[in-house]
């Protein structure tokens, strides 16, 4: 608030409480007041219409004795009364303030940085109204949204840009081999629910319980009842292709587990047999 704004607000206030008019009497301790309460709520904002916020509102609240509180009573509205009631206001707007994409270049984190900072002060000081992304989309938009929404990550409609998904084929073998199926045209056994282990649709088979209390860990392949789910699910179409069935047959099948020779040691530390 500029001294202008301070000294009207001051005048209002006057009308409601003698005691502040008797203290604008003398132009010395007017100039004073004024002074004092500039430093005080220099970050205030006068008023704010697109989010209802009003300084003369707020001092006729304190008066009003809103929330049970009587301290208009005793003394005539101080500066730490404005900031009370600004304060919540001011969460609320940071709230509902969605940070926009900074116009600075990316390759500038300082300048970056600086913007986005600075877009944040505007709104807690009350110079700019909170960015409200969200709002901006209707009942209509948020449907169509929550549609689009719903597929980013899982199954056929997931995105992920074919440079990335190739940089990360290392570190998810079994993706990259499911998209590898899918790009040749060959079904993918995980689009069907195990019949076994009950695993879902996208979700790796599951091995059974094991003893000493271990639980069950993923497979690197499916078990046999999911590819015949997967081939009977196949002959239910209209179209049904034997060579991809057939291959969907052979590369689904789980792979030969391995068994690690170790070698049996005698007690006399002989050789092994």
């Amino acid at each position: 608030m500029t001294p202008e704004q301070i000294a009207a607000l001051l005048a209002f206030a006057g009308t409601l409480d003698s005691r502040v008019r008797r203290a604008l009497a003398d132009p010395q301790q007017s100039a004073r007041t004024i002074s004092e309460w500039t430093a005080a709520v220099a970050d205030v904002p006068a008023t704010m219409p697109e989010t209802g916020w009003d300084a003369a509102r707020a001092t006729r609240r304190y008066y009003e004795q809103q929330g049970g509180n009587k301290s208009s009573q005793y003394r005539p509205i101080e500066p730490h009364d404005l900031l009370a009631a600004w304060g919540p206001h001011r969460a609320e707007l940071m709230n509902r303030h969605t940070d926009p994409v900074p116009a600075a270049d990316p390759d500038n984190p300082q300048a970056w940085r600086e913007e986005l900072l600075g877009t944040r002060a505007a709104v807690a000081r009350g110079h700019a109204a909170p960015a409200q992304y969200r709002a901006e989309i209707n009942a209509g938009g948020q449907k169509r949204l929550a549609a689009l929404m719903s597929g980013v990550g899982n199954g056929p409609h997931r995105y992920m840009p074919a440079h990335v998904a190739a940089d990360l084929a290392q570190f998810r073998p079994s993706r990259a081999h499911r998209e590898q199926l899918v790009a040749e045209g060959i079904p993918d056994p995980l689009d069907v629910r195990c019949p076994y282990c009950l695993a879902t649709v996208d979700e790796q088979c599951r091995s059974s319980f094991r003893n000493r209390g271990k639980g069950r860990r993923p497979l690197s392949g499916v078990h046999p009842s999911r590819v015949e789910a997967l081939i009977a699910q196949l002959g239910d179409g209209e179209q049904t292709d034997d060579e991809q069935v057939r291959l969907a047959r052979i590369m689904c099948q789980p792979p030969a587990p391995r068994r690690d020779a170790r070698a049996r040691h005698t007690s006399g530390g002989g050789e092994a047999r």
